[in-house]
């Protein structure tokens, strides 16, 4: 059973900063990133729709993405070309962004379980305003999926009170392509071409996009991201 709140503990990685958050304290250091570049190459997911307003195939360690690492986190372009975000202690949130901003968009990666438990969390982050503010549309590879926020600090879910169960996330180390539509006051969550969620939101309209990783009671988890591309709706 998943549980109603994904961490106790906050671990955040940004573009911008790379902090650590516990039980409300602020003022979190700030560690140098990767710098941005438009120029990054790309690649465009089969089957797409809609204006490329922006990609990443993370074959440049240039393209704007946080590199760095500490004893509770990991965030590192590989070798073969993926983005590898990694959280090290147990119920922790981890999420990375580029830089960007977007008001409506349909954001996609490829997302791959590279280490760690099946009892994870991994997806996609739309609108995201700062370290305390975003929407997020995540899965495990057990097979749960949510859509939830980050408001002020809070989390939540959206969607239910829960994670819920779906037979359509791949396990193992199976690759899983994630959708998140972001249009309007909707927010929905398309899992390897099926929808899966959907619910109504209107606190973020404009904010950055990005991924995610989270760990329950087992640490180590590590995902592969791939492909991300964000599209005009």
């Amino acid at each position: 059973m998943k549980r109603i709140f994904l961490a106790l503990a906050i671990l955040v990685l940004a573009s911008l900063a790379c902090s650590a958050v516990s039980s409300g304290t602020s003022n979190p250091p700030t560690l140098p990133t990767q710098p941005s570049n438009q120029n990054a190459p790309t690649l465009v997911p089969q089957n797409s729709s809609g204006q490329v307003l922006f990609q990443d195939d993370f074959s440049d360690s240039n393209s704007g993405w946080p590199a760095d690492a500490d004893t509770d986190k990991s965030a590192s372009y590989t070798a073969d070309n993926q983005y590898l975000l990694q959280a090290f202690s147990t119920k922790q949130d981890v999420w990375a962004h580029p830089g960007q901003s977007f008001g409506d968009v349909r954001v996609e990666v490829d997302a791959t379980k590279s280490s760690g438990p099946e009892d994870n969390s991994f997806g996609l982050v739309c609108r995201f305003v700062d370290n305390d503010n975003f929407y997020f549309f995540v899965v495990s590879s057990d097979g749960y999926q949510a859509i939830g926020k980050y408001q002020a600090g809070q989390f939540s879910y959206l969607s239910a009170d829960k994670m819920q169960s779906t037979s359509n996330v791949k396990s193992g180390t199976a690759t899983n392509h994630l959708r998140a539509d972001c249009i309007g006051s909707t927010l929905t969550l398309y899992i390897n071409g099926q929808q899966t969620s959907s619910v109504t939101d209107s606190s973020f309209s404009t904010g950055d996009v990005g991924v995610i990783v989270g760990t329950f009671d087992t640490p180590n988890v590590g995902i592969l991201f791939d492909n991300f591309v964000v599209y005009k709706p």
